[in-house]
């Protein structure tokens, strides 16, 4: 009796990990426990520690209401993890002398520009990767104008405003800085990016199932699908394609190959023999680059309560127990993703899902940090992160209700609708057309993307787009107080002027 006394006792006192489970089957388990309190259709997610994959696994389904198994072998996309992978590239080239990472952008893209010629002409490659321009948010050419093309993205950059001083620290998010790395590697290496990344990191690496864009995907069979929480039901939606900004967040890949690259960025960078990175720039990807202000890092900040918190070359970074950790969510429309390295540990995590919102794949990585970095199963991550994100959902929603209740319901717009109909132009977001369809204002941003617009009050109207799962924007017309007409129209936060015929 005293020997099971004792036996229990141990197994109070040590909460870490249940008696004769391993921290595989702990962990296994939770994921899947995790998985059906967020109402994720499928999960995929591998673990790698002391370089050697100790799981690896396939969690629900790849679309709701249909039985297909998600495997480990079943696609998803990396999104932002990929900007990960275009810094080792970029690291590659500068193993080999022909780039650095102070070099000027201008020394390999000539006709760079930016609003601020200072900014033009003294910007670094390293600066491409630590999101410290300064320059204002430019997501709207590849996520609303996905047409585009990349040259034409890049040249529009000139017309973005400068927002914050340069370099003073992480300022402010930008996808397509990455882009205009990914264009560097094409000049100083004569390969496109995409070339690039599957010959020097994905081929050596025998990542065989990992493909760099959307369009190169496209021919394989076992893929998930995409989700969206949409008013309180899930369902399947189109995918969003970062193609024109891929070395931003393009890449697409499985559990069985991203466990190659989590192994690769712990620090086993040689692959058949040969070093694909040297130890100094794989050091300094990971050294820390900038300051990142609380604003511009995860929520999941007010559960881990970090000292510090930093941007390397593609790499978010933050204290967890004393220890360092690299990392980086990944998110589209329907979709989301996580890298974490535990360097000190060896241990690393990726996380897959088809759904968008849904932050398990933060609580996952804790998770792992937890179960197989400390031998510790006492944290509920899952409920934590899930009951923070509910309240932030809420105090939204909340904020939207008090907009709705300061509505003026009793005006109506200061001019016929017709007066409104028209194209309307700005040299950084192009033209958008407001038409008058069956009596209602349409608003046609592209042939694939437009919204119907119904009266909000004065000379605002609220866009309902097409795409469901979006928000709702306000889009506000500016009357010239002389002429009466319109001038101009804006819609989150884009200005654009009325163009009159000739």
């Amino acid at each position: 009796m005293k020997k099971n006394i004792g036996i229990i006792f141990i197994c109070l006192l040590f909460t870490n990990l249940v008696c004769g489970q391993s921290s595989v089957e702990i962990f296994d388990k939770y994921v899947e426990a995790a998985r059906q309190e967020w109402n994720v259709p499928g999960l995929s997610i591998v673990v790698v520690q002391d370089g050697k994959v100790v799981l690896s696994k396939g969690y629900g389904v790849k679309e709701i209401g249909k039985p297909e198994r998600v495997d480990t072998e079943t696609l998803f996309g990396a999104m932002s993890t990929t900007k990960a992978m275009t810094a080792a590239a970029m690291g590659m080239l500068v193993d080999e002398g022909k780039v650095s990472w102070d070099d000027k952008v201008t020394k390999y893209l000539p006709n760079f520009r930016v609003a601020d010629y200072y900014v033009s002409s003294e910007l670094r490659v390293r600066d491409l990767f630590t999101h410290n321009s300064g320059i204002g948010d430019t997501d709207f050419l590849w996520r609303r104008t996905p047409e585009i093309s990349p040259d034409e993205i890049v040249r529009r950059l000139q017309y973005v405003k400068q927002i914050h001083p340069f370099r003073s620290g992480f300022n402010s998010y930008q996808n397509v800085m990455y882009l205009v790395a990914g264009q560097v590697i094409e000049k100083a290496s004569g390969m496109p990016w995409k070339q690039f990344v599957t010959e020097r990191i994905f081929k050596p690496l025998g990542m065989k199932n990992t493909f760099a864009t959307y369009e190169d995907s496209k021919k394989y069979k076992n893929r998930s699908v995409a989700h969206f929480d949409f008013k309180g039901k899930i369902q399947p939606i189109p995918e969003t394609s970062i193609d024109s900004a891929a070395p931003a967040g393009a890449v697409w890949s499985t559990a069985d190959d991203i466990g190659k690259w989590v192994n690769f960025m712990l620090g086993n960078t040689t692959a058949d023999g040969k070093q694909l990175l040297k130890p100094e720039t794989f050091k300094e990807i990971l050294s820390p680059q900038v300051i990142s202000p609380p604003g511009e890092f995860y929520d999941t900040q007010a559960l881990t309560k970090p000292h510090w918190i930093t941007y390397g070359l593609g790499w978010d970074q933050h204290d967890y127990r004393g220890l360092m950790v690299n990392l980086h969510a990944g998110s589209l429309d329907g979709r989301m993703a996580m890298i974490g390295l535990m360097p000190d540990k060896k241990l690393g995590v990726y996380v897959f899902g088809n759904l968008r919102p849904a932050e398990v794949n933060h609580a996952l990585m804790y998770k792992t940090f937890d179960v197989f970095g400390f031998n510790d199963n006492s944290r509920d991550w899952s409920k934590e992160v899930k009951s923070l994100y509910d309240g932030l959902k809420a105090d939204a929603r909340n904020k939207a209700d008090e907009i709705k209740l300061k509505r003026k319901t009793d005006t109506v717009p200061s001019l016929p609708l017709s007066a409104y109909a028209g194209k309307y132009s700005d040299p950084f977001y192009g033209e958008m057309e407001v038409a008058l369809v069956g009596g209602k204002l349409r608003l046609i941003v592209t042939k694939e993307l437009s919204a119907d617009l119904s009266h909000w009050q004065f000379n605002a109207f609220q866009a309902a787009w097409n795409k469901a799962w979006w928000d709702e924007s306000l889009l506000d017309f500016q009357i010239n107080p002389l002429t009466g007409e319109v001038d101009s129209m804006t819609i989150d936060g884009a200005n654009l002027k009325r163009v009159r015929p000739k």
